[in-house]
């Protein structure tokens, strides 16, 4: 069936993915995604009427707009350059959307590989939880030339609550690596918090109720609370492996910008410590009972 609408390919159906995924289809796009074993099950989406391929290049060849959905740095690249990536199969006037979290150096070398291929780029990183992805309420930090923002905002409204142009492409890769920091670092102060109240013998519900009305509460509070007063890590479903990379990430960019990064270096090797003592994909608030039974 025509729809007269883009035909949009995902690369990256994971947690965060899926829900983009799910979502633009609910809004009536047809949808190509890239076979990876990185993907979350994809047979409703199938069921809905998305195709899959093989390759980066085969989802070039048939979509207009293309959205990057991956790891980091290292997988985005990889999606461009390696020998079927998607450079391979874009085509003139082509749009690739970059929702990962990168380094922006990169980004902006990307950006103009895709210029150079004759295609379009926005970087539009997301924060919010894979929760809000598949309720279509992602927040998303856009950089990348005004016009091509406002062509692509139909779409981008099919899974975001709140849209923010930045600036120029770059921006939204950088903006997301401070709220990263920001938002990562506010936990990772909770959690080691929390481990000495645990060992100093002070109750989880009265750590969080004096923090909570005082100068600690906050969303970051919000999202470990149901840990630190039950154990559940549904609050803040992101890794540790990961944060460490965001991290990672931030430092690049300020050591590139020549800025200040003490304390970033000092909560990055917070996680790296919790990353190395832990199986993979082991949740941020996980780093409390890490803290608490092996301080340093």
């Amino acid at each position: 069936m025509t729809t007269g609408k883009d035909t949009i390919g995902m690369i990256g159906v994971g947690l965060m993915g899926h829900g983009i995924a799910s979502n633009i289809v609910k809004h009536g796009y047809s949808l190509v995604l890239l076979d990876h074993p990185g993907n979350q099950p994809v047979d409703d989406l199938l069921a809905a009427g998305a195709a899959k391929v093989a390759s980066p290049a085969q989802i070039a060849r048939q979509a207009n707009v293309v959205i990057l959905c991956v790891t980091g740095t290292p997988q985005v690249e990889d999606v461009l350059f390696s020998p079927d990536g998607l450079l391979q199969g874009l085509r003139p006037g082509t749009i690739v959307i970059d929702c990962s979290t990168a380094i922006p150096s990169s980004t902006v070398r990307i950006a103009q590989a895709v210029a150079e291929a004759g295609g379009q780029f926005l970087d539009a990183p997301m924060t919010r939880t894979p929760k809000e992805a598949a309720q279509g309420r992602l927040n998303l930090i856009v950089g990348g030339e005004r016009a091509l923002y406002e062509r692509c905002e139909p779409l981008l409204r099919c899974y975001a609550e709140n849209i923010m142009h930045a600036g120029p492409v770059g921006s939204g890769h950088r903006m997301k690596l401070i709220h990263n920091y920001v938002s990562l670092g506010c936990a990772a102060v909770i959690a080691e918090a929390a481990a000495c109240a645990q060992r100093s013998g002070i109750e989880a519900s009265v750590l969080v109720d004096i923090l909570s009305k005082g100068g600690g509460g906050g969303v970051a509070l919000e999202r470990m609370r149901p840990f630190l007063e039950s154990g559940d890590d549904s609050g803040l479903r992101f890794s540790l492996a990961n944060a460490r990379k965001d991290l990672d990430y931030y430092t690049t960019m300020a050591q590139e910008a020549g800025a200040a990064h003490g304390a970033a270096d000092a909560i990055g090797q917070l996680f790296d410590r919790g990353a190395q003592a832990s199986p993979p994909q082991t949740t941020v608030p996980h780093l409390v009972s890490l803290l608490a039974t092996d301080p340093p």
